[in-house]
């Protein structure tokens, strides 16, 4: 198979999921438990809850986030954040995992430029590095980079 018969590569990261609502619906239950139980401070209560609100968003707003890799190009959208580059721009994909395990793709341009692509829209790591490299694309790994 050439690299321009590889089958097309899509991933979609959906954020109103069972394991997300389960979460904050933990998290809330804790927080009035302190509230009720342990008669804590309404506004101190009130402050930590403020920590959900992006996530609460997500899951209201039923929010999703996509990347696409077929034989000529590469998409993505996260939010209101898109972008797509062609596969001849590229030089390399640079795959970086930090101290927390996640991973850090960036897309290293012939012209020099570098792009990021944002984490919610970056796939199970091992199944892109395959799809990435099934379309003769060059990918370098990078294990605990301080910064």
């Amino acid at each position: 198979m050439t690299p321009g018969d590889a089958p097309p590569f899509s991933f979609v990261r959906r954020n109103r999921t069972l394991r997300n609502i389960a979460v904050l619906a933990a998290i809330y239950a804790a927080l009035a438990a302190v509230l009720l139980q342990l008669d804590a401070a309404p506004w101190l209560v009130g402050g930590l809850a403020l920590f959900t609100l992006p996530a609460l968003w997500d899951v209201l707003a039923g929010t999703s986030a996509s990347l696409r890799l077929d034989g000529a190009e590469l998409r993505w959208r996260s939010g209101r954040r898109e972008g797509d580059l062609g596969l001849a721009e590229i030089d390399s994909i640079r795959f970086d995992t930090r101290w927390d395990l996640s991973v850090r793709v960036t897309l290293l341009l012939r012209g020099g430029g570098r792009v990021r692509l944002p984490q919610d829209c970056v796939p199970p790591h091992r199944d892109f590095e395959a799809a990435l490299q099934a379309r003769g694309l060059r990918v370098e790994r990078h294990h605990f980079t301080a910064f």
